[in-house]
């Protein structure tokens, strides 16, 4: 067993305990979602490439649930370990793969809790899997028992990144437990918090000791991330003004007197999230046709087709998205109307609540030719939209990073977007794209007003295309500021916002 100085004997402090070598550093990256198997959002893009650029300056691993998708696609998996049962968690076995890249994950087998029909959440009825508090306390105490040397006999975590609720009870176990591997919690999003009934206490192998303020009581239940923000070491989120409006009342989701206390101590950092290097094809664009006009036309063409709208000089919108209230999917749909009224076409991709998904579907039906409608998501149809879309229309009442308004822009796309978490901190207003305040109807349409007025200057188009195709969202930076925070370099005087 490698000898690690944050284990059992190392210094109280937190910062202290971190060993020094960057290189030596070893990251065990735990989460419920990776793109390479299984996503439903912005956290299975961010878990497949973070630890990917995080490999070039420590060694990162990651750890994940043992779903059906992973099985199928790599067969039987050799178990490495068996992890022992605690209170009502089944004992788990631990097994390890590689990808063809060479990143190493670390898999949770259990057929009880993963092996299943459906998503990671939700059955596939669309409702959650009943046993979704023993499913997700399974895989953070696998985190902690890796922590504390149970798991793989050859590697030993120095430091835990943990990403939203599904992972965030690791931070307590490896306390309850004694142990001193330092953690990191990332917030994707904090209107997800894994709340359940107290009564579970006993089952999920929490101390009734811990129930209360100062531990994972929420309101009279208990929150899985509520025990992530107070016992992990550190807390991230994935743009800096998230960070800001996350220690507010109107968007701290219950949990901004608890995260203020953690930005006074400097235990709360924002670090923007990056997109894949894939997606940056200006090298490409400028070399094949010069124009950008013209090859956005061609793509506007294929996309006009693809939706069965009309030929049109018109601006072309586009809306990628998940079909919820946080998306301000209702106030898009109200400016749709003027959109098309004044020479617009929109298109639209994505899949939520049914009666959004409804008043798109009545939305194509009104203005046949001019809206098309695609409920469901295909990434191969949605970077052909990015790449023939004039303008992304992004009116979110909040987003804690966003990844849309980042590709759009890559592909000479303007984004149309409240200021708001990750969109204000990408969108430069006027330069690359348009924001406006308060995610309201009159908001919105005024900001698209801009847009047509943008689309009639054919000069000023064209400079804001190349000003948003040059922005550079790769995950480098971000990734470097991630090994500070192991490394505990965080500033602890102040919020690091």
């Amino acid at each position: 067993m490698v000898w690690n100085p944050a284990g059992p004997g190392a210094p109280t402090d937190i910062a202290a305990s971190f060993v020094s070598s960057r290189a030596s550093r070893r990251v065990l990256f735990i989460t419920s979602e990776i793109s390479d198997y299984v996503q439903t959002g912005g956290l299975g893009e961010v878990s497949a490439a973070l630890p990917r650029a995080l490999r070039t300056l420590c060694d990162t691993r990651v750890l994940i649930p043992g779903y059906r998708q992973v099985l199928d696609r790599h067969g039987p998996v050799h178990e490495i370990a068996r992890l022992p049962a605690a209170g009502g968690l089944p004992s788990c076995g631990l097994g390890r793969i590689r990808t063809a890249d060479g990143l190493i994950i670390y898999i949770v087998l259990s057929k009880e809790l993963y092996d299943r029909p459906g998503g990671p959440y939700l059955d596939p009825h669309g409702l959650d899997w009943a046993d979704n508090d023993i499913r997700f306390a399974r895989l953070s105490l696998a985190a902690a028992d890796m922590a504390m040397g149970v798991g793989d006999p050859n590697w030993k975590p120095d430091n835990l990144h943990l990403n939203d609720w599904p992972s965030a009870l690791a931070s307590g176990y490896v306390q309850w437990r004694g142990g001193r591997t330092p953690s990191l919690l990332t917030i994707h999003n904090l209107a997800y918090q894994g709340v359940f009934d107290p009564v579970r206490l006993k089952t999920l192998a929490i101390p009734e000791s811990a129930y209360k303020i100062e531990g994972v009581e929420f309101y009279g239940k208990l929150s899985f991330l509520k025990a992530g923000v107070y016992y992990a070491s550190h807390l991230t989120t994935v743009s800096s003004t998230y960070a800001e409006e996350i220690t507010t009342p109107e968007f701290g989701c219950g949990l901004h007197g608890l995260l203020a206390e953690r930005s006074r101590q400097g235990r709360l950092t924002g670090i923007l999230n990056g997109i894949d290097e894939s997606w940056d094809t200006t090298q490409h664009k400028e070399e094949h046709d010069p124009d950008a006009a013209r090859w956005k036309g061609r793509h506007a063409d294929y996309v006009r087709g693809a939706f069965g709208l009309a030929f049109s000089r018109g601006p072309l919108f586009a809306i990628i998205s998940r079909l919820v209230h946080q998306k301000g999917v209702d106030l898009a749909l109200e400016a749709a109307e003027s959109i098309v009224e004044n020479g617009g076409q929109l298109v639209v991709t994505g899949q939520g609540e049914s009666h959004f998904e409804d008043g798109m579907r009545e939305l194509a039906g009104r203005h046949k030719g001019n809206v098309g409608v695609r409920i469901g998501f295909d990434g191969a149809e949605a970077r052909a939209m990015f790449a023939g879309s004039d303008f992304l229309l992004m009116p979110s009442r909040f987003e804690p990073c966003g990844l849309s308004q980042m590709y759009a822009q890559k592909f000479g796309s303007l984004p149309i977007a409240t200021r708001t978490g990750g969109l204000a901190d990408t969108i430069e207003d006027g330069r690359t794209g348009f924001l406006f305040g308060a995610p309201t109807t009159g908001g919105l349409q005024s900001a698209v007003r801009r847009a047509f007025d943008t689309f009639g200057s054919g000069r000023r188009l064209s400079e804001m295309r190349r000003a948003a195709m040059a922005m550079r969202f790769d995950w480098r930076e971000s990734a470097s500021r991630y090994t500070d925070i192991y490394a505990g370099k965080a500033d602890r005087s102040a919020a690091s916002v």
